[in-house]
């Protein structure tokens, strides 16, 4: 689309969702039944028009990859890839050492590809964007830089970086964090948020690299170090995510962002899926959220003894393929592939995902189980904190995660 290369971050770590991201890295962690997080910057990417991607990975990043090279295959012949591309310490013995020095790091492959844009978006966030309307407004306002803004209400914006602008959105300010954000010109109860989500020129962006790449005093990341004075030397323009528009989404529908990095915030995101008019809708065929289709066969629900509590049946959930309800009931939940669900239990507001079993009369409330857990008979999980506490890692707010194949008994 428009000569441009696009450079998706999928290298970080995750700390923050552990144990979610003990084995993997926080773009691969599974989400919403039958995706992994990456899926949704790279749908948003291949149905905007874009199909020259690099995904540079870093940390435990053996399932990402794999994920990529199964469910992520384009037309090489038409010159059309989703590569990725692992840390290779090309400039010395390090790591990555911030997200502005994960594409320094890899200048070679823009020099190599020689487009005349680059696109810099994240690769953990959980969100629809038409992509191509950025670009198109970025060469509108002949910008040197773009930033995607998210109007956020002004009182809850401090823990993100903040974009100050003038009334035709140029950028004039960039403060990450502070404790007073700016208004949003004529929307003084907004602050532009930045969603991490850039397009540069391809000059301008080997420049301020090189630039910041010289400070021995940065830490090399985009927010902290390169957007708050990239706008004093070069024309940025901050695109409003608002008014973003995605075909076959009615004209009613606010845009969706959400930044999964905690257990809470992960948590919520998954919820919001199943409500009867979800604020996030998948359902959308015009704008697939694409990923990896596992031969599994079609979800069951079986049984129908109500006299004796045995009683197949999930509601306002999301059910994957492969899974079996065996006269149990599921509330408010979502399922990925291939769970079974076993006579007399319970699942009540939890995520639960691919391969786990949940034995009879078992009962789980507001927890998030890994892949291939097993939950023995009558065992419970959610009801009490004290016991959550010592046999699971649980969250700030009282969510107890249970580590991939564990065996949680009576």
């Amino acid at each position: 689309m428009f000569d441009t290369l696009v450079m998706v971050l999928a290298g970080g770590r995750g700390d923050r969702l552990y144990p979610l991201t003990k084995d993997r890295a926080k773009p691969a962690v599974p989400f919403g039944g039958k995706y992994r997080i990456i899926d949704f910057v790279l749908s948003n990417l291949t149905n905007s028009g874009f199909f020259r991607i690099k995904v540079l990975t870093q940390f435990k990043s053996d399932s990402l990859i794999r994920h990529l090279s199964r469910a992520w295959s384009l037309g090489p012949v038409l010159e059309q890839y989703i590569d990725p591309v692992p840390a290779q310490m090309r400039l010395g013995e390090m790591w990555y050492r911030g997200t502005a020095d994960a594409i320094y790091q890899n200048q070679h492959i823009i020099e190599a590809e020689r487009p005349h844009h680059v696109a810099v978006f994240g690769g953990d966030h959980v969100y629809k964007m038409n992509i191509q309307e950025v670009l198109l407004f970025h060469m509108r306002k002949r910008a040197a830089v773009t930033i995607c803004a998210y109007p956020f209400p002004r009182e809850k914006a401090s823990s993100f970086g903040i974009i100050e602008v003038d009334s035709s959105s140029r950028v004039i300010g960039f403060e990450e964090k502070p404790h007073g954000p700016k208004g949003i010109p004529g929307r003084e109860d907004y602050s532009y948020v930045s969603m991490g989500n850039y397009i540069f020129n391809a000059d301008v962006l080997t420049q301020v690299l090189r630039t910041d790449a010289e400070d021995e005093n940065s830490s090399h990341d985009f927010g902290r170090d390169i957007m708050p004075w990239v706008f004093k030397e070069h024309p940025v323009f901050a695109y409003d995510f608002s008014l973003n528009h995605i075909p076959g989404e009615a004209a009613s529908q606010e845009p969706y962002w959400r930044d999964v990095g905690t257990i809470e915030s992960y948590y919520d995101a998954n919820m919001d899926l199943r409500s009867v008019v979800p604020v996030f809708n998948l359902y959308n065929r015009q704008w697939p959220i694409k990923t990896i289709n596992e031969p599994c066969p079609p979800a069951k629900f079986v049984f129908a003894e109500k006299e004796e509590g045995r009683y197949g049946q999930a509601i306002d959930s999301i059910v994957s393929d492969g899974c079996i309800m065996s006269g149990s009931t599921v509330f408010n939940s979502v399922l990925s592939r291939n769970v079974f669900v076993h006579s007399y239990a319970e699942v009540t507001d939890s995520i639960v995902m691919d391969g786990c079993d949940i034995g009879r009369w078992a009962r789980i409330k507001r927890v998030i189980l890994d892949k291939n857990v097993k939950v023995g008979e009558h065992a419970t999980i959610g009801f009490d904190p004290e016991e959550d506490a010592r046999r699971f890692t649980v969250s700030d707010e009282g969510i107890p995660v249970v580590e991939k194949g564990t065996v949680v008994e009576e």
